[in-house]
């Protein structure tokens, strides 16, 4: 069983984020139109479960299976879709999780709402610290419940969700 596990931000996730992009773009090579770092781990000074959530941005999503064999080889497990269309998702670790790579075709409108989210946290410290402490509070209160712990902080998910994608719409605020 899994335990859900709540840190203070480490700067070291930049670093673990870098690495296995490399490890990415010679994988997929010309494939790949960018890799973006996502999650928690990218919004400095917000807590998060320890585990590097990166977003390959593709040309031909459908290709990226050809690539499954690859990925294996350095720790990967590939997940095909895993409940969300145009995506192809692969874990690292086991119940040890340290990557999670989320694949989209170029266009998909997933690539703006995580881009969005991830710099509005960046530039809104106070409703990054309402979610740090959120999910801090949660993985005390279910630290084997993944269901409960997702659960819990949907609403406020959703809610930054919203203004970021308002905040988006006001001016082109993609920038890595």
């Amino acid at each position: 069983m899994r335990q859900i596990t709540v840190t203070p931000y480490n700067q070291e996730w930049i670093k673990q984020f870098q690495l296995e992009a490399l490890k990415l773009k010679e994988i997929f090579g010309h494939e790949i139109v960018e890799v973006f770092h996502i999650g928690s781990t990218a919004v400095p000074g917000l807590s998060a479960k320890p585990i590097i959530d990166m977003m390959p941005v593709v040309y031909d999503i459908t290709r990226i299976d050809n690539y499954d064999e690859e990925m294996i080889k350095i720790g990967f497990k590939p997940k095909g879709e895993n409940g969300i269309q145009g995506r192809r998702y692969f874990q690292k670790g086991g119940d040890q999780r340290t990557h999670h790579v989320h694949v989209y075709g170029k266009g998909n409108k997933e690539i703006i709402r995580h881009l969005a989210f991830r710099n509005y946290l960046r530039e809104h410290p106070e409703d990054a610290k309402r979610y740090g402490s959120l999910k801090e509070q949660l993985a005390i209160r279910f630290p084997f419940d993944i269901e409960s712990y997702i659960s819990g902080k949907h609403d406020l998910a959703l809610e930054i969700d919203k203004k970021a994608l308002l905040w988006y719409r006001k001016g082109d605020l993609l920038h890595d």
